[in-house]
């Protein structure tokens, strides 16, 4: 009797068919599991009218359009259910604080898919500045990890006959100039890690084919992935290509002159990130350097000239406390704006540098909620930018629907562009932070959301139904969210 064949037979995996996952078996048995599920959720008497009542929200026209900053243009990629693959569409700043904005349709999903027959879902858009007319477009077929890259012209609001076309896969391009593009993608055997992603990095020139592009970079094949970043701004032009060796940790160099590369010094897993003249670096573990320790958490900056050359002397933008953690960071033209989580609760810092002295100033903001803060500068348009000095910044909270707002760094005042509608009755309804300890002594916040006639003023005595939520992973913190389904 062979006894290792039967041990191997008893100890394979009966359901091995599934990690197959575009084939017809996997769906199949997917279909029956969705049919069984949507049989048993539309038979109870309530389905209908919450499935209108859900639609009715995750619809609604006036939802806050997000949008991305382009030159003298603001972007938008608007679903709706006439409009379910979207509308890429533009508006001016003006035409933005309108009550209706004026949008100016540049791609229509819908009306592509249909002529072209192809299941086209967005992936997004890389255009070169400051003419912002040059742009790759990302189409996935039915929302994969994998997507066709097109060239499209923004002002002709066309696809380019002839032009920068990537077939079906995992890429990753910028642009280099108008005619040049870097390049990761599946080149063939060999090009890729074996998580699947583009681990080379190519020079693509206008009119030769793909097969000509010059390798300028090399990820390991044990890596997640390559990456390529290239900064246009005037004075500090740089390009960075990286390797992801893991989910957390990544390692960066500089592509100088005749493609040599200088590898960029820093932990491998903080965050690191040139700002003109400065470097930033978020850390994610303790960093000692000269027998001084700068702890987790913290945003330092530094010349970035020095820096390169060894020299290791910083100025802490942040550094965490028990309560207080770093959100992000973003940058005006002449200053660092921090978002930041005090309880879980948002707060924003601005930074200024006079020289090497900084100066912090809080912005004066609602709390306690969810703040967020996207600067609005374009370095590229230099001395021009009339907003280099602005920021959108965005609140909400259990019970106040998102609003969107238009600062301007040194002052509190905020103007209003644009806020959501109360999907729901909240009077009497009360929210309070409370802490839980865990057994090593942290104070674990988290919120109640009262009911009217339930006063948070007075013990709860156990007996209300609760509904409870939490979340934990990815380095992720749970915020207080308006949620109007």
């Amino acid at each position: 009797m062979n006894t290792t064949a039967h041990a191997e037979s008893a100890d394979a995996d009966e359901f091995l068919w599934l990690e197959d996952v575009h084939g017809e078996r996997a769906l199949a048995w997917v279909r029956e599991r969705n049919a069984e599920s949507q049989a048993v959720l539309q038979a109870q008497p309530e389905y209908a009218s919450l499935q209108a009542e859900l639609l009715a929200v995750l619809d609604a026209r006036d939802r806050i359009p997000a949008v991305t900053r382009r030159g003298e243009w603001f972007y938008n990629l608007w679903q709706d259910a006439a409009h379910p693959r979207g509308l890429w569409r533009r508006t001016t700043l003006a035409g933005y604080r309108k009550p209706q904005p004026a949008w100016e349709t540049v791609l229509d999903l819908d009306a592509l898919a249909a002529a072209e027959g192809e299941n086209w879902v967005w992936g997004g858009a890389s255009v070169l500045g400051p003419e912002y007319r040059h742009c790759m477009i990302a189409l996935s077929r039915g929302g994969a990890d994998a997507s066709v890259q097109r060239e499209f012209d923004c002002v002709a609001k066309a696809f380019v006959s002839g032009g920068f076309e990537l077939p079906e896969a995992k890429s990753d391009i910028e642009w280099i100039d108008a005619d040049t593009l870097y390049v990761a993608t599946d080149f063939g055997p060999g090009s890729l890690t074996t998580s699947g992603y583009p681990r080379i990095v190519k020079r693509w020139r206008r009119g030769t084919p793909l097969s000509a592009a010059v390798t300028v970079f090399e990820a390991e094949v044990k890596d997640v992935a390559a990456s390529v970043s290239v900064d246009h701004t005037p004075g500090f032009e740089r390009t960075v290509l990286g390797r992801a060796t893991d989910f957390y940790n990544s390692k960066s160099w500089l592509l100088e002159k005749n493609d040599k590369l200088t590898a960029i010094d820093y932990p491998s897993d903080a965050g690191f990130s040139f700002w003109r003249e400065r470097v930033l670096i978020e850390l994610k573990s303790d960093w000692t350097l000269e027998g001084r320790t700068w702890p987790r958490g913290s945003l330092l900056t530094a010349d970035a000239a020095a820096y390169l050359k060894g020299e290791r002397k910083f100025t802490a933008l942040f550094t965490p406390t028990a309560t207080r953690s770093l959100a992000g960071s973003t940058t005006t033209r002449d200053q660092v704006l921090l978002s930041i989580l005090d309880n879980v609760a948002g707060r924003v810092e601005e930074w200024k540098a006079d020289g090497t002295k900084w100066t912090k100033r809080e912005v004066q903001a609602p709390y306690p909620g969810t703040l967020g803060v996207r600067a609005l500068h374009d370095p590229l348009l230099g001395a021009k930018d009339t907003l280099a000095e602005q920021y959108l910044l965005t609140y909400t909270d259990f019970l106040t629907p998102d609003s969107l707002m238009l600062g301007t760094t040194g002052s509190n005042e905020h103007e209003t562009l644009k806020s959501r509608p109360h999907f729901f009755d909240s009077t009497g309804m009360k929210v309070e932070q409370r802490f839980a300890k865990s057994k090593d002594g942290t104070r674990v916040p988290y919120f109640i959301v009262w009911p009217p006639g339930v006063s948070a003023d007075q013990p709860a005595d156990g007996n209300t139904p609760t509904l409870l939520y939490g979340y934990g992973g990815f380095q992720i913190p749970l915020q207080p969210w308006y949620s109007g389904a």
